[in-house]
C-alpha cells in the first residue's frame, strides 16, 4: 500500500527525518528540486520553462529545480514576488542568482512548461491579489498548450482534502515530494492534480499507522485464492436482502453484481409481489420472498432464515420504514457472518434508532460494513456535509472507531476504514455517479466477504474491483454512456487482470 499524508503528517516526517535521521532540509531540498528538474525537462522536450515560486519550502525547490536545469543548459527562467521567504527558500534564491539566475515578477512569454512552485501543501483558503492573476496566467498559458508540472499539490488546491475554493492551477503532473498528499486524491484534487507521482527523496515517515492508496498487487493478494478440487459450497452462501415496487432495480443489480464476485450461492431476498420481476433474469441467483406484499415487513422467521449465510447485504433500494430499521437491528443483534448495511437500511436506522446506534453497533455479533454516501453518512453521522466533504478521512475513522463497525464512503474516491486502518480508492470514473452503482458495489463487496474475506477487505477489495470494471468499461462505452449493468458485466476481465 501507498502510503498517502496529510499536511501534518507530511511536516511530521520532515521533522523526524531532518532531526532524528539527521538529513539537513537543503539537503533534502536539493533532492526536491532534482526530481522536479528532471520531470520539467520531460515534458518540455526542449522548450522554454518558467519555474513559478514562492516564499515557503516550495518556492526553494522551484529555485533548485531551476538552477539544475540552467547548469545543464536549459532555457529557464523563475519568477518570484514573495517579500517574505523561508530561510531555506532564500538560500536557495541566492544560489540561484549566483549561477546567473534572474528573478521575474510576471509572466510576459509564452513557455513550454511552467513549473508551479508557488504554494505546498499548507495552502487553505482562496487565492486572491497577485496569487490569483499569477495563476489565471499559468491557466492561460496551459490552454495555449503549454504544460504544467506542479510540485506536491496544485496551488489553490488544499493539501490535506483536495478542495479548491477559488481559483487553482490545473496540472497536467503532480509530483508529490515524500509521499503523496491527501489532498491529491480527494474532492477537486482528483481533476486538479493531472497525473499524480510520487518521487522519493529520503523521508522517513515515523513508524505509524498511515492511510494509504491501495494498488493492484496488494487486491491480488487479498483476493480469495480458488482451486480445482472445489464445489459452489466452498465459496460461501450471500443473502441480498431489499427492493420494493417503487425500486425493483437496486436489489437486482446488488444480487447480479455479487453472482460476479466468486461467491458461490446467491440469494435474492424481495417482497414477494416483487419476486416476479426476477424470474429467469438470472436463472443463477436464487429467490426467495422476505415478505408478502409490495414493501418489506419484518417477519422473525423470515429473517432467521439469513443466519445461515456467510454474508449478507442488507438496505438496496427497500424505502425508508420502521420495518426496514427493526431488520437491520435484528439483524445486529443476532447475525454472526458479514453484514453490509447500505442505503435505506442505513437511512432507517438513522430515522428509527439513531438513539439506539452505538448499542447496536457495540453489542453486535457480526463483522460489519456500512456503505453510505456523503448525504446518507450525514444522516447517520449527524455531521454536515460540509464537514464531511472537508475531513472524510477524519470523520470517517472517528465513525468507525466509536462505533466498532467498517466504514466505506463513498465518494469521488472511496475511504475505508475500521477506524485504525484507512484505505483509499482511487480505480474508478465519474460513469459511476449514476443510480446502481452503489448497489453494483455492496452485492460484490457481499459476495468478496461470503466467500472469505472479512468486512475490512471486502471493502477495500470491492471498491477496487467495481472502479477498475468502469474504467474498462468506459474504453468501450464511454463515461457518459456507462451504466451499472455495464460495470457487472466487465467485472469478468478485472478478474483476468488480476490472475
Amino acid at each position: 500500500m501507498n502510503y498517502v499524508l496529510t499536511n501534518s503528517e507530511m511536516h511530521e516526517a520532515d521533522r523526524y527525518t531532518i532531526d532524528s535521521l539527521g538529513v539537513a532540509s537543503l539537503t533534502l531540498m536539493e533532492r526536491a528540486g532534482g526530481a522536479l528538474a528532471a520531470e520539467a525537462e520531460r515534458l518540455a522536450q526542449g522548450g522554454k520553462i518558467l519555474c513559478v515560486c514562492g516564499g515557503g519550502n516550495n518556492g526553494g525547490d522551484g529555485f533548485v529545480c531551476a538552477r539544475i536545469l540552467k547548469e545543464k543548459g536549459v532555457d529557464v527562467e523563475a519568477l518570484c514576488y514573495a517579500e517574505k521567504l523561508s530561510n531555506d527558500c532564500r538560500i536557495n534564491k541566492e544560489k540561484w542568482q549566483s549561477v546567473g539566475g534572474s528573478i521575474l515578477t510576471e509572466i510576459t512569454k509564452k513557455y513550454s512548461v511552467l513549473v508551479d512552485c508557488l504554494y505546498g501543501t499548507g495552502f487553505h483558503g482562496i487565492l486572491a491579489g497577485k496569487d490569483k492573476e499569477i495563476v489565471l496566467e499559468i491557466q492561460k498559458q496551459r490552454s495555449l498548450g503549454a504544460k504544467v508540472l506542479s510540485a506536491d499539490i496544485p496551488s489553490g488546491i488544499d493539501g490535506n482534502n483536495g478542495r479548491a475554493l477559488g481559483e487553482a492551477v490545473a496540472a497536467d503532473v503532480t509530483l508529490c515530494i515524500g509521499e503523496k498528499k491527501t489532498g491529491a486524491l480527494l474532492n477537486d484534487g482528483l481533476d486538479f492534480c493531472g497525473e499524480c507521482k510520487r518521487v522519493d527523496i529520503g523521508i522517513t515517515p515515523p513508524k505509524k499507522e498511515y492511510a494509504g492508496q491501495m494498488t493492484e498487487a496488494e487486491i491480488r493478494v487479498l483476493l480469495p485464492r480458488r482451486k480445482r478440487n472445489t464445489h459452489k459450497g466452498s465459496y460461501g452462501r450471500a443473502a441480498i436482502v431489499g427492493g420494493c415496487m417503487e425500486y425493483t432495480g437496486a436489489v437486482y443489480l446488488s444480487a447480479a453484481a455479487c453472482l460476479r464476485s466468486g461467491v458461490g450461492y446467491t440469494t435474492l431476498f424481495t417482497p414477494a409481489e416483487c419476486l416476479p420481476y426476477y424470474l429467469l433474469k438470472s436463472p443463477e441467483i436464487l429467490l426467495k420472498s422476505s415478505n408478502e406484499g409490495s414493501r418489506y415487513e419484518f417477519i422473525l422467521e423470515k429473517a432467521k432464515e439469513l443466519l445461515a449465510f456467510d454474508g449478507v447485504a442488507y438496505g438496496m433500494g427497500m424505502g425508508v420504514s420502521e420495518a426496514v430499521a427493526k431488520g437491520a437491528a435484528y439483524l445486529l443483534e443476532n447475525y454472526t457472518g458479514k453484514l453490509l448495511l447500505d442505503a435505506d437500511g442505513l437511512n432507517s436506522l438513522a430515522a428509527f434508532k439513531k438513539e439506539e446506534l452505538k448499542t447496536l453497533f457495540s453489542a453486535k455479533k457480526c463483522d460489519v460494513i456500512l456503505t453510505p454516501h456523503i448525504k446518507e453518512f450525514s444522516r447517520i453521522s449527524g455531521k454536515s456535509i460540509e464537514e464531511i466533504v472537508d475531513n472524510p478521512i477524519t470523520c470517517a475513522k472517528d465513525f468507525a472507531k466509536e462505533y466498532n463497525v467498517n466504514l466505506l464512503l463513498k465518494n469521488a474516491s472511496t475511504v475505508i476504514t475500521n477506524g485504525e486502518r484507512v484505505a483509499i480508492n482511487t480505480t474508478g470514473n465519474s460513469g459511476q455517479a449514476k443510480g446502481g452503482s452503489g448497489d453494483v458495489l455492496s452485492g460484490l463487496i457481499a459476495g468478496l466477504c461470503a466467500s472469505g474475506l472479512s468486512a475490512y477487505h471486502g471493502g477495500v477489495v470491492g471498491a477496487w474491483l467495481a472502479g477498475k470494471a468502469a474504467e474498462l468499461a468506459a474504453l468501450e462505452t464511454s463515461e457518459y454512456a456507462l451504466t451499472a449493468s455495464d460495470v457487472i458485466s466487465y467485472l469478468g476481465r478485472v478478474f483476468l487482470l488480476l490472475n
